[in-house]
This record gives structure tokens, C-alpha cells and sequence, in this order.
């Protein structure tokens, strides 16, 4: 079958660890009305018949079964069209901890902005590339960094990512205000008709086909050059096609802001349609799940309590998915996204932060219960050995960063500037922060329940963030214990973005200025507890003005591995390397 008849993928996404040992991955494909069926083949054979997630305008989106054996030692597997181009990814060995890369910021909320960049577009995730795969290359040349790999991994015929983690704003919806006539009307309504806006029956099929038709656009532009052609594009689908993903919804994959406007505005029959509309086309596109089996979101705020946040009633997602062999591993018992993840000695957390957002509220009481059922369960008794079992070091994925410049001042006077602005984001854009007064006492909360999984499990906690278009590290602390106790220290590791331009104009200079004055002091969160903003690896400032991406990548051959993170920022004409470690427990 030809692949120019493809509207979108293959787009891989890790679906766990099987009780059998199998390195489960699924692949996503789209196809033009009347376009056949094509074959996948897996390590030469025909894979099983995919599963139907949508149709929609006789378009269909089907998801294939790419899963294969975990051996002792990592292997590359091929796998491609029957008659047509190949793609590899690549397995780690069984009980070995995956090697990830992290991105955020996949696109641009206004397109003027792109054209102020000094290099194209896709240049970052071409370094990108470039460090995971050998064979797309090109006449790209290699620093020294790299050159450490070569090795250790190339040389073998491997390839470097087998994980890609994505943080957030995948995709940006934010066009939908321009894009659709009656939305660009809607801007221009006052506050109190925008709350009475009703939606008809017509608007909500648009915004129904806007959210699910922009993804093929935007993950498959027409423009590249076609799958299986001499020079590869190195663009994001050259990565989702060969690096198994985990994808975590942020504000831009529903619109700018979402979870941070009024309550009155996030109840307003236009913001619950496009929420909804948003939220399905998450689940088909980035969670890989047939569109029939997600369950419509249901309102459990009890009689006599405010719904200034909201309270959905759980599900059992266990028994939602049952009859899917490639159901994510969501955690029971909570209405959002939340799923978790255990390969050798690395835990992996995928926390859904927009589910259940508001001004006031990040995680609802049901998910902050499950995800603490979750981290209570992990093995804290087998040896500390890699490859193992026992879980050394806990990766927790907040598309926000919970370690990040407090700016007061700013808080004080967005917040009193209006709200609601949805074509302005500068107020909302603050309120998302975990260090926004508002989300402040729950910020306290995650690093306690981090803290304490860190001491009961004997392993350390480090968090990997995006959002917020700069590069940057920073720890909280413990001010009462010695820095030597595994819950004593719990680093942040922010990276973004991939495409979105970081902060370039004067206006954002500015802020830039502001940032890097506010993160010279620690926020002290309590009577034992802090977060301090560190300088940024091998830079003079605490926050990074370049588009970037994020190595994490634990020890092997060592039975207590160090988690190395490494980020690669962009410059003028080439990259630059910035290191960071954390000991093990």
C-alpha cells in the first residue's frame, strides 16, 4: 500500500511492560476515505488486524499491535509496511531501565511568532534525531557529547531513545478562536454574553471536526517529503514513527488556559463543548484508545459544596478497558488520565493535571488517593540490583514545573488586571504554576507524598516538566535533614520547548529579566521545607532562553545507577550541552 495515503503516523505509543514480559507498543495510523487497509509488518511478520479508534468523515484512525519479547540485552526491531517503507525502534533488555528523551511544546500558539526564529522550525527535534538514530544523520556534525554514545549504542547498531516523553501542548489548539467564524464572533462578546453563549447543534460538529481533524494536519503536514523518500524530513513524525511515545495532555492540546479561568467561564456552555471535544480527541490521538470506550465525564459535586472545583466520579478504568490487550495503565478509582509505569529499576508517574483544574485545584481528592494507593505499592524489599525489579529512582511528569521563579508581584497584579482573556494568557499563564498562591498549599502536598515514598521506599524522586519555553533546574529540600537521605532532595528538570519559540521578544526580555531575579531566592514552603532555583548547568543564569530537549538516562552496569540528564539547547548555529546527576538513594 502507498503512504501517501496515509492522513497520519505511524505514530508509536508504549503501552507497559506485560506480565509475560512484553515490551508492549502500539502504532497509530490514519487514512483517506477509501484508502485500503495496509499490512504491518513486525520483524518480517504480518501483524494482527488493527483496531478501529475512529471514523470520522470516512476517515479512519486504526492502531496496530507492534508488541514484541523483552530479551537480556536491548535490540533494534524493524517494522513497516507490507510493500512499502520501514521504521525501527528499539527494545531495552529485560529488567534494564528504558533510556528516555523529553520534550514539550510541539507547535506555536500564534504563527507570527515561528517567523521570528533564527533557525527552522524542526531544528531541535533534528538534534534530536540526529543523537537517537545514526542512519538519519546526514551530513549533520557531532559534538562531543554525542561522541560518547557512538560506542555504547550506535556502534551496535541501536538506537538511543527507546521512550519519548511528552509533556504537554502536543499539539496547540489555540487557532480554534481564528480559525472558526463563530468563535472569532464570540471574542468579541462581552463577559456576560460569553458566559450565555449556547452552542448549537452545527457549532459543536465544527469544533468537533477542528479538534479532530488538526491533528493529521499538524502531525503529518502535507508539505514533508513522503515516507520512504532518499532524505528523511527529521521533523516530530520522524520521531513518533520510530520512538515509542507517553504523551500527557497540558493547557495548549484544549486551548490556552484551560483550568485557569473563572469558574463561572470554565461552566459556560462553550468552554464545556470545547472541552469536551478536546478531551475526546486527546484520548483517540495521543492515548490510543478507541473513541467508544471513553466514558463522558460525570459531575459527583454533593449536595450542599461548592463547584468552584470540580469533582467527577471516578472510574474504573481496569474494568472500562477490560477487553483491551493494549489498554494504558491508568490508575483506578480517578476520572482523569493519570497512568503509571515500572520498567526494571526506573518508576515512571504520567500525572493528568488538567482533568480536574481550576483556579483552585490541580488533582481532585480520588486521584491524589489512587496515585498514593499506587506509590505505596512499589517493591521496596528485593536487592537493589540493575538489571532488577526493585525500583531505585521514581520519575514523576508534571506538565507543569513544580520547582520554578515565584513571581508575587506579577500574581498580585494579573490578578487584578480582568480575567477570562482568552486571547490573552499572560494572567493565566501564571495561575497554572504550582507556585501560584492559589496552588500552593497542593505543591506542598506532592512534594510531602514525594518526600515520603522516598523515605519509605529507599529511592530517590526526581520531577521532569515543560510549559514554560526555557530550560531549567531547580530542587526542593529538605531544611531538617542531611542531604544524604534519599527524601532530603527532589530535583527538577524542566525542558521546553521543541518548537514554540522560547522567550525572544522585548516584552518577554523583560520577563526573562524578571525570572532570573525572582529564582535567586529560595520559596520556603514551611517550617522544614524549600525549593530553590539552582543556575543553570554550565550557564550563568537560572533559566535557559533556548528551544531544547531532555536526555534522562539511568546508569547501566552499575547495581545503584546514577540518573544522568542531559539537555541540548539551541543556539545561534549549533547546540550546547548542559549536565546534571542525581545520586542514587
Amino acid at each position: 500500500m502507498a503512504t501517501h495515503d496515509f492522513l497520519l503516523g505511524p505514530v508509536l505509543s508504549f503501552r507497559g511492560i506485560g506480565a509475560d514480559g512484553t515490551w508492549k507498543v502500539s502504532a497509530l495510523i490514519g487514512l483517506k476515505d477509501g484508502a485500503a487497509v495496509p499490512t504491518l509488518l513486525l520483524e518480517g511478520k504480518a501483524c494482527a488486524a488493527p483496531r478501529q479508534l475512529l471514523v470520522i468523515r470516512k476517515e479512519r484512525y486504526l492502531r496496530y499491535d507492534l508488541s514484541c519479547a523483552m530479551k537480556k540485552t536491548e535490540r533494534r526491531v524493524e517494522y513497516g509496511v507490507q510493500g512499502g517503507p520501514t521504521w525501527h525502534f528499539t527494545v531495552p533488555g529485560r529488567d534494564l531501565a528504558p533510556r528516555l528523551a523529553y520534550v514539550s511544546c510541539n507547535g506555536f500558539s500564534d504563527p507570527a511568532g515561528m517567523r521570528r526564529l533564527v533557525r527552522p522550525a524542526n531544528t531541535v527535534w533534528a538534534d534530536l534525531l540526529a543523537s537517537h538514530d545514526k542512519s538519519l544523520r546526514g551530513g549533520m556534525l557531532l559534538d562531543k557529547e554525542q561522541l560518547w554514545h557512538e560506542v555504547r549504542i550506535h556502534d551496535k547498531g541501536l538506537q538511543r531513545f527507546q521512550l519519548l516523553l511528552m509533556g504537554g501542548d502536543q499539539i496547540y489548539f489555540d487557532s480554534i478562536w481564528e480559525d472558526l467564524p463563530e468563535l472569532k464572533h464570540w471574542v468579541s462578546l462581552s463577559r456576560a454574553e460569553q458566559l450565555k453563549f449556547s452552542v448549537s447543534a452545527t457549532l459543536d460538529r465544527k469544533i468537533e471536526a477542528y479538534y479532530f481533524t488538526l491533528y493529521a494536519r499538524r502531525w503529518l503536514p502535507e508539505k514533508r517529503r513522503p515516507w520512504g523518500a532518499a532524505e528523511p524530513n527529521r521533523d516530530a513524525a520522524d520521531a513518533l514513527a520510530r520512538i515509542p511515545t507517553l504523551m500527557m495532555w497540558d493547557d495548549h492540546d484544549i486551548f490556552d488556559g484551560w483550568g485557569s479561568y473563572s469558574p463561572e467561564m470554565q461552566r459556560s456552555p462553550l468552554f464545556r463543548c470545547l472541552f469536551r471535544h478536546a478531551r475526546r480527541a486527546f484520548w483517540v490521538f495521543q492515548m490510543q484508545h478507541a473513541l467508544d470506550d471513553l466514558p463522558e465525564l460525570a459531575d459527583a459535586t454533593p449536595p450542599g459544596f461548592s463547584s468552584q472545583d470540580p469533582i467527577y466520579r471516578p472510574v474504573a478504568w481496569s474494568q472500562r478497558l477490560a477487553q483491551d490487550p493494549l489498554a494504558l495503565p491508568l490508575l483506578d478509582g480517578q476520572p482523569g488520565f493519570t497512568s503509571a509505569f515500572q520498567a526494571g529499576p526506573l518508576a515512571l508517574v504520567v500525572a493528568d493535571l488538567r482533568t480536574e483544574r481550576s483556579r483552585t485545584q490541580v488533582l481532585g481528592s480520588d486521584s491524589w488517593t489512587q496515585l498514593k494507593a499506587w506509590l505505596g505499592k512499589l517493591d521496596a524489599k528485593a536487592p537493589p540490583k540493575n538489571p532488577g525489579t526493585r525500583v531505585q529512582h521514581l520519575l514523576f511528569m508534571s506538565s507543569v514545573p513544580v520547582v520554578h521563579p515565584k513571581l508575587s508581584a506579577a500574581e498580585a497584579l494579573l490578578d487584578n488586571l480582568g480575567q477570562d482573556h482568552v486571547l490573552d494568557s499572560s494572567a493565566d499563564d501564571l495561575r497554572d504554576h504550582w507556585s501560584h498562591d492559589d496552588h500552593e498549599g497542593e505543591r506542598k502536598r506532592l512534594l510531602e507524598v514525594l518526600s515520603e515514598t522516598a523515605r519509605s521506599k529507599g529511592l530517590r524522586v526526581s520531577l521532569v516538566s515543560g510549559d514554560v519555553h526555557v530550560a531549567a533546574w531547580g530542587i526542593a529540600y529538605r531544611r531538617d535533614l542531611p542531604a544524604s537521605e534519599a527524601r532530603a532532595q527532589i530535583q527538577q528538570f524542566t525542558s521546553s520547548a521543541v518548537v514554540h519559540p522560547s522567550l525572544m521578544g522585548v516584552a518577554e526580555r523583560l520577563f526573562l529579566g524578571l525570572l532570573n531575579a525572582s529564582a535567586g531566592s529560595p520559596q520556603h514552603l514551611d517550617a522544614h521545607s524549600s525549593v530553590e532555583m539552582m543556575l543553570f548547568p554550565g550557564h550563568n543564569r537560572y533559566v535557559m532562553p533556548a528551544r531544547n530537549w531532555l536526555a534522562l538516562e539511568l546508569d547501566e552496569g552499575s547495581d545503584r545507577p546514577k540518573l544522568w540528564a542531559t539537555w541540548r539547547c539551541e543556539t545561534e548555529t549549533a547546540f550546547s550541552n548542559h549536565l546534571q546527576t542525581v545520586a542514587p538513594a
